[in-house]
């Protein structure tokens, strides 16, 4: 198993990491400001899943082959962009909305729904899909065995640290959120704010190329 020492190597990586605000982290405070706590918990549930999606691709020996091919990052870094960009462009449309929805007045968008927006981000991440490939394997401990269980239990460890960050990070805007729900101008101001930063985040990570 990981002995003591890389596994608090690879903690203080990953928290080094992780507070950074990165794509998931923006996504979560875009989520948090255009729909509220709720929905920015559940994204960060979502992006928690999506991202131990790739810790057992790369423990499975996929995530490999996403960091040697220009091509398959590319594909994989463009359609997570693209799925930003609509999920902005959609939040600024419906900023106007968002006073009924806080007041339920009107139809909030499901819990399934947002849980699968999450995921689509997290598992479509450039940042943890670089560091997952190329940073995982180093913490682990080849000459003690069970390789894959390894890799599993580190990436356990990221995504308790990630959830901890994320959550806070959503919370904090939420937050902020309910002093703007006071005005319905503020409201939808704050909404398209929300819808803006998932678009230039989409943006941002389309025209980022790769740390070769």
């Amino acid at each position: 198993m990981v002995s003591a020492e890389r596994l608090l190597a690879f903690a203080v990586m990953s928290f080094l990491l992780i507070v950074i605000p990165g794509p998931s982290v923006l996504f979560v405070i875009g989520r948090a400001l255009a729909q509220g706590r709720r929905a920015a918990l559940t994204t960060v549930v979502g992006n928690t899943l999506g991202a131990y999606v790739l810790i057992v691709a790369v423990a499975l020996g996929v995530g490999s082959i996403v960091e040697r091919s220009v091509l398959v990052f590319t594909v994989l870094k463009l359609a997570g962009a693209a799925y930003l960009v609509y999920l902005g462009v959609k939040a600024w449309r419906q900023r106007g909305s968002l006073q009924a929805a806080f007041t339920g007045g009107g139809a909030a968008q499901s819990g399934r729904r947002t849980l699968w927006d999450g995921f689509a981000v997290g598992v479509a991440n450039p940042k943890t899909i670089v560091f997952f490939a190329a940073v995982l394997p180093q913490f682990v401990d080849r000459t003690q065995g069970h390789v894959v269980v390894q890799m599993l239990v580190l990436g356990l460890v990221f995504n308790i640290i990630a959830v901890a960050s994320d959550s806070l990070w959503g919370l904090v805007a939420a937050t902020g959120r309910d002093w703007f729900a006071r005005s319905p101008r503020r409201l939808s101001m704050v909404g398209g704010v929300g819808g803006l930063t998932m678009v230039g985040l989409g943006v941002s990570i389309a025209v980022t190329g790769r740390q070769d």
